[in-house]
C-alpha cells in the first residue's frame, strides 16, 4: 500500500518524524514523501536536507515562497494545487496522509480530493482562533476520509463537523513519540551542536505572526523583545518564524536584536533532534508556537503563551496565557521561577500524551478498507 506523506514545514516534519520512520520500516506500506513549502526555501533553512538524512523524498514541489503577503500566499496555494495534482498522477498513491492546517496542505488535500485519492488527516478538530489555519484545518477535515486526533475533545469536534465516529480515532499527539523514543542530546552535546553555552537561566523563543490580526506582528513581537531587556543571568535561544504573512518582518527583528546581544542566539531551524534536546535545558518555551502546548509540557517546563494564536487549544497547567503586552509578559517571566508555579509544573500531566501514537495509527490503517472509503455521509448528532 502506497502512503504518501506531504510535509511543508519543519514543525510538520518534526511531528511526523516517528510515524514516517515506523511506516518506512513496515513491509505492509510503501512510504512516499512529498516536500514542499518552507522545506525548499533557502531563507527558511532548506530543511528538506534534514528529511533526506533519514528518508528518500519522492518529489519536491516548489510553490513560490518569495512573498509572504496575503496575495503571494494565495498565488502559492494555486500553484501548489496544480503541482500536487500532477505529482499524484505520477506517484499514484493509495492514500495521502497530512497533518495540521497550513495553506500548502490545503492545496495538497484539494488536489487529492479531486483526483479521488483517500485522505488521512492528523491533528484535526483543534481550535486556533487567531489564525486562518482554523478555517483551513476544518476544511481539510471535511475533505478527509479518516481522522486521527490528539485528544478526546478534538475527536468529538471532528464528529461534530459531520464525520462518522467509525472514522475518527483519538490517538494522542504525535510529538510525544519523538520525545520518548529519540536519543536526545546531553547538555554538553547540545551546547557543542549550537556553539553556544547555556546560562543559569535559559529561554527558548518561537513567535509566529497571528494571521487574523493584520499588521500586529511587529508590535506584538517588539513587546516581547522589550520584556527581555531587564532579564539577568538569562540566555535566549530564538527559532525563527515560518512563512506565514509577515513572518519575514519578525525574522528581521530577531536578526537585529541578536546582533548586539551576547546572551542571545538565533536559528532558522534547530532541526527535530536539537529542538527537542533544547527543551530539556530551558526554563520555559516563550512565544505562540503550538509546540509550547503539545511538547513542552512533557519536559516539565513552563510555557508562556502570548496572544491569541493558540486560543481555543487544550492547555496543560504548565501554560501561562498572557496578552502581547510588556507588563503581562514581564509578569509571566517572573512567575515561572516562583516556588508555587514550579510545583504546579512538577505535578502537571501533558493532555496530549496518549501513548504509542504512531503504532496506533499504523494498526488502524492496516485494518481500514480504503476501497469504499471515498463516499461519505454527513453524520448528524442527535439532540
Amino acid at each position: 500500500m502506497k502512503i504518501c506523506i506531504v510535509t511543508g514545514s519543519r514543525a510538520e516534519y518534526g511531528l511526523l518524524y516517528w510515524l514516517m520512520k515506523e511506516l518506512k520500516n513496515d513491509n505492509f506500506f510503501q512510504l512516499q514523501i512529498i516536500a514542499t513549502g518552507m522545506h525548499l526555501s533557502p531563507e527558511f533553512g532548506l530543511t528538506y536536507k534534514e528529511i533526506e538524512k533519514d528518508f528518500n523524498i519522492d518529489k519536491k514541489i516548489e510553490i513560490l515562497l518569495s512573498s509572504d503577503t496575503p496575495i503571494g500566499i494565495s498565488k502559492s496555494m494555486g500553484l501548489a494545487q496544480i503541482s500536487f495534482a500532477e505529482t499524484y498522477d505520477v506517484l499514484k498513491p493509495d492514500l495521502i496522509l497530512v497533518l495540521g492546517d497550513r495553506f500548502e496542505i490545503f492545496s495538497a488535500v484539494s488536489a487529492a480530493m479531486t483526483t479521488l485519492i483517500p485522505i488521512a488527516h492528523l491533528h484535526g478538530g483543534e481550535i486556533t482562533e487567531g489564525l486562518i489555519d482554523e478555517s483551513i484545518r476544518h476544511s481539510i477535515t471535511k475533505m478527509s476520509h479518516i481522522h486521527f486526533t490528539a485528544t478526546e475533545e478534538y475527536k468529538n469536534r471532528v464528529i461534530q463537523l459531520g464525520e462518522h465516529p467509525n472514522r475518527v480515532f483519538n490517538v494522542g499527539g504525535l510529538g510525544i513519540d519523538n520525545i520518548k523514543k529519540l536519543n536526545l542530546l546531553s547538555k554538553k552535546e547540545f551546547e557543542k551542536s549550537i556553539n553556544f553555552k547555556l546560562n543559569k537561566k535559559n529561554l527558548l523563543v518561537t513567535f509566529h505572526p497571528v494571521t487574523l490580526e493584520i499588521d500586529s506582528a511587529e508590535k506584538q513581537f517588539q513587546e516581547l523583545l522589550n520584556s527581555f531587556n531587564e532579564l539577568t543571568d538569562t540566555n535566549i535561544l530564538f527559532t525563527k518564524a515560518n512563512s506565514d504573512a509577515n513572518g519575514r518582518k519578525i525574522n528581521k527583528m530577531i536578526d537585529d536584536y541578536v546582533s548586539n546581544k551576547k546572551n542571545c542566539i538565533s536559528f532558522t531551524s534547530l532541526g527535530q533532534l536539537r529542538y527537542l534536546s533544547a527543551l530539556q535545558y530551558v526554563d520555559a518555551m516563550v512565544g505562540n508556537s503550538s509546540s509550547g502546548l503539545l511538547e513542552a509540557p512533557s519536559f516539565k517546563i513552563a510555557t508562556i503563551n502570548i496572544g491569541d494564536r493558540q486560543k481555543g487549544r487544550i492547555k496543560n497547567s504548565s501554560v501561562i496565557d498572557c496578552k502581547p503586552e510588556y507588563n503581562e509578559i514581564k509578569n509571566a517571566l517572573a512567575k515561572i521561577y516562583t516556588t508555587e508555579f514550579k510545583l504546579i509544573i512538577k505535578n502537571s500531566i501533558n493532555p496530549y500524551d496518549n501513548g504509542n501514537t504512531a503504532e496506533k495509527i499504523i494498526n488502524i490503517l492496516k485494518k481500514t478498507n480504503f476501497k469504499n472509503i471515498l463516499k461519505k455521509e454527513f453524520y448528524d448528532i442527535k439532540f
